[in-house]
């Protein structure tokens, strides 16, 4: 957790720096707002800014909007000026602090801002075979692609691995691609000189000089344009960056991690994205089952969310009752882990009972979830079959190897094609060049590979 704090807070900035560092937050500080902009410009990175409400909060406010710099501000005052306090909410501030501090309400703002948002709960045993994959490879310096859909937690994740890794001590930035344009999500990434383009009144560190030695998540890297493709594949394999206007590369040393809720092998086959690019991020693959596909993470997350909200609210804890997780376990989900935590703060505020009652599980438009089990599909008996055999083939996938996997398919493939490199590739949806590199390995290490119009298992 990074603090910045603006400003000399009446002479309490040394009591509200020592509570934040006791609460294991990283403290600088900034006299002025310029330097407090200056400071975050060069990638001395924060996480939340207090800044002394008797300076211009929106002149804060509307500076890192303009270097489109994510980070909240809370105003800080001594007494209580309502007028200063009202007007720094409008501004843009997110909170208001009064002064002197008190440790409890300066712990609960960092909680909000830091690891209460990053708790990683799960019970079910899909998701900790997914844990045990991410415990195992946390430790290398391999790219990771973190694949589900949406709202299953797919930063959390991330910050999981960075937690478990050897760069826990150094930053975790996370760039959200699908939220900027391209040419403004260039200098985000890579940063930019002062005059390169409309607008760049200083010199900006991007976000890759501000992970270095610690982590970067790329989320939703399926969003970049092509051309940005490019120079990000050019930043991980060189190991360095050309800043937007730039004269000479800066190197780096960052561990990359991407997410997306989308199939980036069809994206690749659709020329959307770059295959050489997916085959750098995608060293060891990490995908989250959605929540319905681990019934038990439902009650544990809804038992978690429901106590967390009673606190922030106010209101007295209800536990969930039996009835209504069962219409919890029932319901498909299709937000996952984000939608359930939105039904359990709703249901949380709904509650009138001692428990958390059925009636309290509602859709944002305020009806009520049902409970009506959905249609069973008649199939035919070859489909069924079908699906049978896939089930028996993912279970036995569990406890193998990202690699044993990949060779297993890649070999079996071109026994099915009779040793045909050319059609094997196409099935794989990779190309030649790579299919010949990978045969290459596999007989370098001494596995049998079948040469054309040969079949492994007919000897």
């Amino acid at each position: 957790m990074r603090l910045l704090i603006v400003g000399s807070l009446n002479g309490q900035i040394g009591a509200a720096t020592k509570i934040a560092m006791e609460r294991g937050a990283k403290v600088t500080h900034a006299a002025t707002i310029e330097q407090a902009l200056d400071s975050l410009r060069g990638g001395n990175g924060a996480d939340l800014v207090f800044c002394d409400v008797m300076l211009e909060i929106g002149a804060l406010v509307r500076g890192l909007s303009a270097e489109r710099i994510c980070t909240p501000v809370v105003a800080c005052g001594v007494g209580t000026d309502t007028r200063r306090a009202v007007d720094a909410i409008r501004a843009g501030a997110k909170e208001y602090l009064p002064l002197p501090a008190d440790p409890e309400l300066i712990a609960a703002v960092l909680a909000a801002v830091a690891d209460e948002s990053h708790q990683l709960i799960h019970e079910d045993q899909a998701m900790s075979a997914v844990l045990a994959l991410a415990d195992q490879i946390a430790g290398s310096e391999a790219s990771i692609l973190i694949t589900g859909e949406s709202g299953t937690g797919k930063e959390v994740l991330a910050r999981y691995v960075h937690r478990k890794s050897a760069r826990v001590e150094k930053p975790f930035i996370s760039v959200k691609c699908a939220a900027s344009p391209e040419n403004l999500l260039e200098s985000e990434l890579f940063g930019h000189e002062k005059g390169a383009f409309t607008g760049a009144i200083a010199r900006r560190i991007g976000k890759f000089e501000e992970a270095n030695g610690g982590t970067l998540l790329l989320d939703e890297i399926s969003e970049m344009d092509a051309r940005l493709q490019a120079k990000l594949l050019r930043a991980i394999q060189e190991r360095e960056i050309d800043r937007v206007g730039g004269t000479k590369p800066v190197k780096v040393d960052i561990r990359i991690i991407a997410t997306s809720n989308r199939d980036l092998a069809e994206a690749v086959k659709h020329g959307t994205f770059r295959e050489d690019l997916l085959y750098r991020l995608n060293v060891v693959n990490l995908r989250i089952p959605a929540l319905r596909e681990r019934p038990k993470d439902i009650g544990a997350l809804a038992h978690h969310f429901a106590r967390k909200y009673a606190e922030a609210n106010g209101v007295p804890y209800r536990p969930i009752a039996p009835a209504t997780e069962k219409l919890l376990l029932s319901h498909p989900w299709r937000g996952n882990v984000r939608e359930l935590e939105n039904t359990i703060h709703r249901a949380v505020l709904l509650a009138t009972g001692a428990e958390i009652g059925p009636e309290a599980i509602r859709l944002p438009d305020g009806t009520q979830v049902s409970n009506a089990p959905a249609p069973a599909l008649s199939l035919d008996p070859s489909v069924q079959s079908a699906v049978t055999s896939a089930a028996v083939a993912t279970r036995n996938l569990v406890g193998r190897t990202v690699a044993d996997v990949e060779r297993d398919l890649i070999l079996d493939t071109l026994d099915h094609c009779l040793g045909n490199r050319t059609h094997a590739a196409n099935i794989l949806g990779i190309s030649i060049r790579t299919l010949r590199n990978k045969l290459r390995e596999y007989s370098d290490n001494g596995v049998a590979v079948p040469g054309h119009g040969e079949n492994r298992l007919a000897g």
